[in-house]
């Protein structure tokens, strides 16, 4: 069970990266090029969500990678 664990983490750093690059690519892309009151989501997106998001998937990841998580039976 704990290498299903660690093999694991490197889901979670991908599913990370998979959703940063689907804010950025299809989300604020788009509405930075359309512009006007499109900008205040786009700036969200990039500034807030996609931090937040890496973050929190690649740190749960190397987390389960390092076996912080592995049960100790």
């Amino acid at each position: 069970m704990n290498a299903i664990k660690r093999i694991l983490g490197i889901v979670w750093i991908l599913i990370g990266i998979g959703a940063v690059y689907y804010l950025i690519v299809n989300q604020a892309i788009m509405l930075w090029e359309k512009g006007g009151e499109n900008v205040i989501p786009a700036i969200i997106y990039t500034v807030i969500l996609c931090p937040m998001i890496a973050g929190a998937l690649g740190t749960f990841g190397l987390y389960s990678l390092q076996g912080e998580f592995d049960s100790k039976d």
